[in-house]
C-alpha cells in the first residue's frame, strides 16, 4: 500500500522514486486520471537521471488538442517494488497516469491534507 495527500490545490499526490541504474530522484508526483500513460517528467529531471530515449507517442490534451512527446525508458519504485515503464517527457509538474495505477484501487479524501490511498487489487494486467 502506497499513501500520499492532496495539496492546497486538491490535487492528489504522491512522492515517488524515480532511478536509472545509479541515481534515485524522489519526486512528488499529481495524480492525473485523464492521463492514459505511465508518469510525465519535465526535461530537467529526464537529463538528471539520464533515461535512455525510446521514441515519440501522440497524445490528447484534455482540450481535445494533439501533443507529441518525447518518450523515455525509466525504474520507478513502485508498492515497493522496481517497476520499468515509459516516461513521457511534459514541462509541467510530474503526474502519475492510469497505466501505472492499473491493478490499483485509489482512494482519494478530497479535503486539503487528505490521505490517497493506493493499494495492490490483488491481481495484475
Amino acid at each position: 500500500m502506497m499513501q500520499g495527500r492532496v495539496n492546497q490545490s486538491c490535487e492528489a499526490t504522491l512522492l515517488i522514486a524515480v532511478r536509472n541504474n545509479t541515481i534515485t530522484l524522489p519526486v512528488d508526483a499529481v495524480i492525473d486520471t485523464g492521463f492514459s500513460g505511465f508518469l510525465t517528467l519535465p526535461s530537467d529531471m529526464i537529463s538528471t537521471l539520464g533515461l535512455i530515449w525510446q521514441g515519440r507517442d501522440v497524445g490528447t490534451l484534455g482540450n481535445g488538442t494533439f501533443c507529441i512527446f518525447e518518450v523515455y525508458m525509466g525504474f520507478v519504485i513502485w508498492d515497493g517494488q522496481y517497476r520499468e515503464i515509459y516516461i513521457n517527457e511534459s514541462e509541467t509538474v510530474p503526474l502519475i497516469g492510469m497505466q501505472l495505477l492499473r491493478g490499483y484501487d485509489l482512494r482519494i479524501q478530497a479535503i486539503e491534507g487528505g490521505i490517497v490511498t493506493i493499494e495492490a487489487l490483488g491481481y495484475r494486467n
